[in-house]
């Protein structure tokens, strides 16, 4: 019997007026996929994590995690599942005028009971884990975009979280430092078991760190496969947005 998916979107609609974002989406991600949702700009994969998260509630369908409906969940449930969801923004989001300590600290302060040296420990831990210890006392404005980047991915693993989004994560970051995030993106998912759905525009992270990959075209989950697969695929949008050509049917819409 197969297990049942960490993450099971069915036939979500999202509407804001007369703008349809989401029209009959449908994914499931299974326990431990690294999933890389690809699209073009304002496709609404970014929109996805919020549903994921709770931040929006769909129009119509089914936003599930761990077989729990997200959209009708108190205020109380909700919280309790997001302690499970790690986030990593596209520009980190740290806050600027606490220093990486305090800002990895925060979210064990706010929503657990724990000592302040079992706090302490937590922190060591995770900044070690991304190779940042020396870092643990630096302003966020004292940080290279590389190293906010690994204190973002430090601080989304300080609830051991089943789950950990990803927006972006190589934005803005030279091909180098961004294959060392890539990189580091795998390594801390497999250590830790989490499954991570990964929102990205760079083909080459894409490839190097799903096993598994979809794309959203005109609201919908249009094709879902193996990143082996996803290279061959007839599609014919598939293929245009993979090879970045201008001829072809995502232009001509």
């Amino acid at each position: 019997m197969n297990e049942a998916p960490l993450v099971s979107i069915e036939d979500v609609k999202l509407q804001f007026g007369p703008k349809v974002v989401l029209d009959g989406l449908t994914i499931h991600v299974a326990k431990h996929d690294r999933l890389v949702v690809l699209g073009q700009s304002g496709s609404g994969k970014s929109t996805l994590l919020r549903l994921i998260c709770g931040i929006l509630k769909p129009t119509l369908g089914s936003v599930k995690f761990n077989g729990q409906e997200i959209p009708t969940m108190s205020r109380r449930q909700l919280n309790q599942v997001r302690s499970k969801i790690g986030m990593v923004y596209q520009y980190s989001a740290l806050i600027s005028s606490i220093d990486v300590r305090d800002n990895l600290a925060l979210p064990l302060e706010e929503l657990t009971r724990k000592t302040q040296g079992e706090i302490e420990r937590l922190v060591d831990e995770k900044l070690e884990m991304v190779d940042m210890t020396s870092s643990k006392y630096l302003m966020p404005a004292e940080l290279s975009g590389g190293m906010r980047k690994r204190i973002g991915l430090a601080r989304a693993l300080m609830l051991d979280p089943e789950l950990i989004l990803f927006d972006e994560p190589s934005a803005g970051l030279d091909p180098v430092i961004s294959s060392v995030i890539d990189e580091l993106i795998i390594d801390l998912t497999e250590k830790t078991g989490a499954t991570s759905i990964i929102v990205t525009h760079e083909m080459d992270s894409a490839f190097r760190i799903a096993t598994r990959m979809a794309m959203i075209y005109k609201g919908k989950v249009i094709a879902e496969d193996t990143p082996a697969r996803f290279k061959e695929s007839t599609n014919s949008v598939v293929a245009q947005f993979l090879s970045g050509d201008t001829d072809g049917p995502i232009l001509a819409n």
